[in-house]
Parts: structure tokens; sequence; C-alpha cells
């Protein structure tokens, strides 16, 4: 991979992985829930989940979805009715985020349920079916595995800033009331990622 690629890469890594998404909703969510440190198996799950899913993708997932088109829009019917369902959670809690109410009412999500919720995620399956074809060449290993540990290595600070974000929302967020109408626009903005899918 020469130094143009590597660049164009890493762009695309950075923008794809900063702006928001359901990943970076719920993991600013999570943040202000239950604070970064408990958030940490979120953040990790989803780059590890990610950058999993972009190489089976590489490796030949993406010819599936080719021969059999329905198999995407099973996945995608699939992926909609997941995300509603989360965005319906996410208006309807009604938990004050302080760390001692969120622990006693809610768990933050794990690694594996992150790293699951990728499959399911219409826009890692997008960042990761637009990475693949445009920057690794057809049967190229090597620069697969490079550009797999690129979007790993971009993708986990992206995910850390979210949840600090959330964090920093914690104290603004201290009233019911507030915290009511931060839960019902963050479910409406995880409604409106599906947009571009839809």
């Amino acid at each position: 991979m020469n130094l143009d690629v590597a660049v164009a890469v890493s762009l695309f890594a950075v923008v794809s992985s900063i702006t928001p998404g359901p990943n970076n909703l719920m993991l600013m969510t999570s943040g202000m829930n239950f604070g970064v440190r408990k958030t940490v198996p979120h953040i990790v799950g989803v780059s590890a989940g990610f950058s999993f899913m972009m190489l089976v993708v590489g490796l030949g997932l993406g010819r599936v979805f080719e021969a059999f088109p329905v198999a995407h829009t099973v996945l995608r019917v699939a992926s909609v009715a997941y995300l509603l369902y989360l965005a319906f959670k996410i208006a309807t809690t009604t938990t004050a985020p302080t760390p001692t109410a969120a622990s006693t009412t809610a768990k933050p999500m794990g690694f594996l349920g992150a790293a699951a919720f990728q499959w399911v995620n219409p826009k890692a399956w997008t960042m990761s079916m637009t990475a693949v074809t445009a920057y690794v060449p057809k049967e190229s290993t090597s620069t697969l595995l490079l550009v797999v540990l690129m979007f790993g290595l971009i993708n986990l600070p992206c995910c850390s800033v979210w949840a600090l974000a959330g964090v920093h929302l914690r104290r603004w967020l201290s009233s019911p009331r507030r915290l009511r109408v931060f839960n019902v626009v963050a479910a409406l903005a995880l409604v409106a990622s599906l947009i571009p899918m839809l």
C-alpha cells in the first residue's frame, strides 16, 4: 500500500468512525449512564467486532450478498427492527445518570454484545463494504489485513470520544426532565441514522 492510499484509508476511517451513527450514539449514552471505565468493554467490542466484520467481508462475504440479494434484504429488515427496538429502550429510559442509580437498574453493553451488534448495524455494513471495495484489490489478503488494522486502530479512539462526551453530559442531565429530553433526542437520532439505509 502506497502513502496516498494509506492517507485516503486513514481519512475515510476517521470520518466514518467519528460521525454519528448507532455505535456512537449508544457509546455516548453508555458513557453518560455508566462512565468511561464501565463503557470500555463496549468501546473495545465495537472496534474488535467491526474489524472482524470487515475481515470477513473482505474474505468473501460481500460476494454472498451479490449472489443472493434476498440475504441482504433480510439483514436490512433485521437491522431496522433491532435499531428501532434499541431506540425505544433509550427513549423510555428514565433512570437518572448517576453511577449508583444506573448500576442498580441497567448494565452497560459488554464486549460480546457490542461486537455482535456490528452485524445488525447498517452503518458498520456500509463502512466495511465501502472500505473493502474502494481500498482492497481483489485477492490481496495482505492489503485487507492492513486496512482492517488501520480501521481498528483509528476506530478505537473515535469511539472513546463519544463515551467521553457522554460523561461530560452527565452533570447537565442530572435532572430527570433533561435526561428524558436527551434520551428521546438520542432515540430519534438513532432512528434518523437509518434514513440513508432506507
